[in-house]
């Protein structure tokens, strides 16, 4: 049975516990008129000042000849939180942000762009997306009783579920086989909670730590998560499942002023995506050895980045402008 929205928090439960409700109403997306500069690669607005992406600083003539990252493109809307991507084929993009009404607001691409379509609710905090196969879609976000709520698409949208606890931050998703969900939060702890869908919901687990950002989660491989916050020195760190166990969080520097965001395109392959003290976007890499980077990749965001990948080599990166629009940048 659907919830009804904005109703009062129902009880704490569990480890961290407590339930969400979302709402439906309007917002109204707006893209601004944009050029790209041809030096940069950057987006600008009709006045010159780079709409929602001035770079604090100009790319080197290595960076701009070597990199295969496009400029940056606005998706328009107006959000309110960080964004959140997946793909679940190639060539397919879903996008979803928080709107001025706190709905969640969805926007695809499968050969060229949708509009913005409202998908209700009443969120605090910004969603998580992951798709576990072809033509399926899981959606997550905290609602007005900070419980963890699920949505999702299978031919069409479902109502919304509570999953229960009391998330102190924006969820995180990953998935790493068919019917498998992998879900992650902030506790009153600030340590990161885990939980699970395999068949059936599992209890949520702590996974430690000192968190001072919403996680991101992603998998490269069957039965292997890699799971990134903001630390309390605003360094970048990472945990991962091996497929036996939870390993410890390693460091992997940086000043992150959002929390990350992270996709990968194969095995063994991962990319993390950061808002630095600049605001611009900043990209770390695992390419199967070592980490790489940090690499600038430029902008002015106002919220942290969201990524997937739909293919080899692809990646997609989204996040929010000066202008409260969505903005896209991929490499490929």
């Amino acid at each position: 049975m659907r919830p009804r929205f904005r109703v009062a928090m129902i009880a704490a439960a569990a480890i961290i516990a407590a339930t969400l409700t979302p709402t439906t109403a309007q917002a109204a997306p707006a893209p601004a008129s944009a050029t790209t500069d041809a030096r940069t690669g950057l987006v600008t607005g009709a006045t010159g000042t780079a709409s929602g992406f001035a770079t604090p600083k100009k790319l080197s003539k290595a960076q701009r000849l070597s990199s295969a990252w496009s400029g940056w493109e606005s998706q328009g809307g107006i959000g309110t939180s960080e964004p959140a991507v997946a793909s679940w084929a190639s060539g397919r993009l879903d996008v979803f942000v928080r709107g001025t009404d706190n709905a969640l607001w969805h926007k695809w691409y499968n050969g060229s762009w949708s509009g913005w379509e409202s998908l209700g609710g009443y969120l605090t905090s910004a969603p998580a997306a992951v798709s576990w196969g072809n033509g399926r879609l899981d959606v997550f976000v905290r609602g007005g009783d900070n419980a963890l709520w699920h949505k999702w698409f299978s031919g069409s949208w479902s109502g919304w579920e509570s999953l229960g606890g009391t998330l102190t931050s924006a969820p995180a998703v990953s998935s790493w086989n068919n019917g498998r969900l992998d879900v992650f939060g902030l506790g009153a702890d600030s340590a990161v909670w885990h939980k699970w869908f395999s068949g059936g919901w599992s209890n949520w687990e702590s996974l430690g730590g000192v968190g001072t950002s919403m996680p991101a989660a992603v998998s490269w491989g069957n039965n292997r998560i890699d799971m990134f916050v903001r630390g309390t020195d605003n360094a970048l760190y990472h945990k991962w499942w091996d497929g036996v166990r939870w390993n410890g969080y390693e460091s992997l520097g940086g000043y992150l002023t959002s929390g990350p965001g992270a996709s990968s395109w194969g095995a063994n392959r991962l990319d993390v995506f950061v808002r630095g003290g600049d605001n611009a976007l900043y990209h770390r890499w695992w390419d199967g050895a070592s980490w790489k980077g940090y690499e600038s990749l430029g902008g002015g965001l106002t919220s942290g980045p969201a990524a997937v990948s739909w293919a080899f080599g692809r990646v997609d990166v989204f996040a929010l402008g000066n202008d409260s629009a969505v903005w896209h940048k991929w490499y490929n």
